[in-house]
């Protein structure tokens, strides 16, 4: 367990010493969040609520959403397929740990240098420009990290499982771009799921993607209250146990396909 932990310290330092992008970055998620507060300010006119949001609860879902991003967002399955193709992952295979144990911590490790010098950051700087609300309810600010633990670990799992298949397709680019605005589009970042026709939610409701910006940002705007909280979360860990399978058999899979390129 030391050693998971040392690699999370190390990626921490890593992204401290280039901290830069990341102050750029507040800006431009700032931007992007100033972008939908006008656009969704205009959608609601003069109406008090739509899908059961108000426009307050709109706008604060779209910065809980953005800065929500930056912490269980990563680029492991870019780094995955990159050490495939140059063939450094053989390397790491059989170093003492496991590979994907690994990949997993140095995500953690990224996000909480995100957390900490980006979300938090960020959305105090987004407060101060747009009508943002934050709830009193320590319940609600406990439930809503929770939350966000399970999306940066639903999120890591479609990395790995994107990042594995390039053993098999070789150049995994196009799908590592596709992942990426599935998941954009369909997680809620860009739209509540609630705004999605019935058929489309009924279809997403089968699929993972509403566990990883969705589901925190309602709890935090406390647009799920009561039992609503708790089966989302339920939801949220059952997607986490369920995406384990998938990546395990892929991954024995995988190392043989290895040992086949390597012959």
């Amino acid at each position: 367990m030391s050693m998971y932990l040392e690699m999370i310290r190390i990626r921490f330092l890593m992204m401290l010493a280039y901290r830069t992008n990341y102050y750029s970055g507040i800006l431009i998620y700032s931007i992007n969040i100033g972008a939908y507060y006008f656009l969704w300010s205009a959608i609601y006119g003069g109406k008090e609520e739509i899908q059961g949001l108000s426009v307050l609860q709109m706008t604060t879902y779209v910065a809980v959403a953005w800065m929500a991003r930056a912490f269980y967002f990563n680029n492991i399955d870019r780094e995955i397929a990159a050490e495939i193709q140059d063939g450094k992952v053989a390397i790491e295979m059989i170093r003492p740990y496991n590979y994907l144990g690994m990949k997993t911590m140095q995500a953690l490790g990224e996000g909480i240098f995100r957390l900490f010098f980006f979300s938090v950051p960020g959305m105090i700087i987004v407060a101060m420009l747009f009508p943002v609300s934050f709830s009193a309810s320590l319940t609600t600010w406990m439930f809503f990290f929770v939350s966000l633990l399970f999306s940066f670990i639903v999120n890591t799992q479609i990395n790995l499982l994107t990042g594995i298949m390039t053993f098999f397709l070789f150049n995994n680019t196009g799908l590592i771009r596709a992942k990426r605005v599935v998941i954009d589009l369909f997680s809620g970042l860009l739209l509540p799921v609630s705004f999605y026709p019935v058929w489309a939610q009924d279809i997403m409701g089968y699929l993972p993607f509403q566990a990883i910006s969705y589901i925190p940002s309602m709890i935090f705007t406390e647009g799920f209250a009561g039992q609503e909280i708790y089966h989302a979360l339920v939801l949220q860990a059952i997607w986490a146990l369920i995406l384990l399978v998938p990546i395990q058999m892929l991954w024995l899979l995988a190392k043989k396909q290895l040992i086949v390129q390597g012959g």
